[in-house]
């Protein structure tokens, strides 16, 4: 009888063979590889970060560059058409026969197309008799017109000048310069050239105003421009008078924004103030803060369960801020200063301990 084999549950194992081990050791070692991979990757990561960041500062910079030598070169060229129409104007007063003050009546869009035509006119005759300097007789017959501190001249080449005066405490300062022309009367008028500062937006008053409304054009540019001046002085005139007492005074260049800080000894007071146009010579908003200087003398507050705790939280002076949009900024500055510690005293006890 042959022997039975007997069987078993087992599975049977082939052996193992040396590729075999080789790839089992490298499956065993790649999550230990991907890491060293990813640390590679994101320290390349950061020094790509770092020379992103690098070259963007100097792009940064050079682009800043860029601009300040651009910003200097408008100057300068700014500069050349102030010094020519300058001697345009004065050449034009002298020309002109007699000056006109016009009342606001007067001072209408027909006014404007009365001068158009005259310029129109005076050019066409120059340019049929080949002239190009104009006769005496019509020297003599020319005439500027006065509206406030806007003086108008009809200049050659059928232009149309407008001097703008400006002034502050009845003193005079400078004056600017727009000059408007058209290729023919019946076309709409351009600024040709002006000597308004960049920084006031003329081209956007001649865009929404100059083809619709000249007169309109020419007030809005001639009350930014004073508007402007009064600001400016009025910032001057702080600095001259309390400079000592002011810490820091930042402002836009129109002056449309003007922020300063008084240091005393038991606080530190910041002012913010901003005119909502250009033509205002009075803020449409304002915000001055008192901030406790030592931490002896920090405001008191409330906290939440009824206790109290010390913050250095500032406090807000409503009096100063009604002053300084309701009074020129050398009266408001002098109005804060001389109720500042009364009033530092009524909203915040603590700060001030006599």
């Amino acid at each position: 009888m042959a022997a039975t084999e007997k069987t078993s549950s087992e599975p049977i194992v082939a052996p193992t063979t040396s590729f075999e081990q080789t790839q089992t050791e490298q499956f065993r070692k790649r999550p230990h590889g991907q890491s060293t991979e990813m640390v590679l990757f994101k320290e390349e990561d950061t020094r790509l970060a770092t020379r992103l960041d690098a070259t963007r500062a100097r792009l940064t910079a050079l682009l800043e560059r860029h601009e300040n030598l651009k910003e200097r070169l408008s100057r300068d060229s700014d500069k050349i058409i102030f010094e020519r129409l300058q001697r345009e104007f004065e050449a034009a007063k002298v020309s002109h026969a007699e000056e006109i003050s016009l009342d606001e009546e007067q001072w209408n869009d027909g006014f404007i197309a009365t001068i158009r035509e005259k310029v129109h006119i005076e050019a066409d005759k120059k340019a049929l008799q080949g002239q190009t300097i104009v006769f005496a007789d019509q020297q003599q017959s020319r005439t500027a017109y006065r509206i406030k501190n806007k003086v108008i001249y009809c200049l050659d080449s059928a232009r149309i000048g407008i001097l703008y005066e400006t002034d502050f405490a009845g003193e005079p300062f400078e004056s600017y310069h727009c000059v408007l022309e058209s290729k023919s009367f019946l076309e709409k008028m351009t600024v040709s050239e002006h000597t308004v500062p960049f920084f006031l937006p003329i081209k956007e008053a001649e865009t929404n105003f100059l083809s619709s409304n000249a007169i309109k054009f020419i007030d809005c540019v001639g009350d930014m421009l004073q508007a402007y001046v009064d600001r400016r002085e009025q910032v001057r005139l702080v600095k001259e008078l309390y400079g000592n007492q002011i810490a820091e005074l930042f402002h836009s260049l129109p002056y449309n924004m003007i922020e300063f800080v008084i240091e005393d000894y038991y606080c530190k007071v910041t002012a913010s103030v901003r005119y909502s146009e250009l033509v205002c010579t009075l803020p449409s908003r304002a915000r001055v803060l008192a901030w406790p200087i030592h931490p002896s003398k920090k405001i008191s507050s409330r906290g939440e369960n009824g206790g109290t705790h010390t913050s250095p939280s500032p406090s807000r002076l409503t009096y100063a801020e009604e002053a300084l949009t309701t009074m020129s900024l050398p009266e408001a500055y002098a109005e804060i200063v001389l109720n500042l510690k009364r009033s530092v005293r009524q909203v915040s006890p603590n700060v001030l301990r006599d």
